[in-house]
């Protein structure tokens, strides 16, 4: 992933929550894997309307040339991960309506965090690093 201090929605960053970034990783003689995953944020447009979202990403290599420092967060995130699908969106909001969670708790704790971080677009939300892509 590539870590940028500039929001562009056109590059389709994420706001990782780093404290979930999860992993483990394998191989040996020059050729290492990696597997895991965090819980971020993003921004996207839907039908011309910017919407926030929550979810979780995907992190994967196959071919790593050397082992990640796992405690390292940010070494992890600036390996060559590939994330070609995109974040699993858990719950969007749009301003007006909310698409996710059915269940009422998960849905309120969602909405705390989407509802301010839409209102101040494009800005990074507080607890979460960016902004970083793919």
């Amino acid at each position: 992933m590539i870590r940028e201090d500039r929001f562009l929605i056109s590059r389709k960053p994420y706001a990782v929550d780093l404290s979930t970034l999860t992993g483990s990783q394998s191989g040996s003689d020059g050729r290492f894997s990696f597997s895991g995953a965090a819980d971020a944020l993003w921004f996207r447009r839907r039908k011309g309307v910017t919407v926030a979202c929550i979810g979780s990403l995907k992190l994967w290599s196959h071919y790593l040339p050397e082992r990640l420092d796992l405690l390292d967060d940010h070494a992890v995130l600036s390996a060559d991960l590939d994330g070609r699908y995109g974040g699993d969106c858990h719950g969007r909001w749009d301003g007006t309506g909310y698409w996710g969670a059915e269940i009422p708790a998960t849905r309120d704790a969602h909405l705390a965090i989407l509802q301010p971080m839409l209102a101040n677009y494009p800005g990074l939300p507080a607890g979460y690093d960016g902004w970083w892509r793919f």
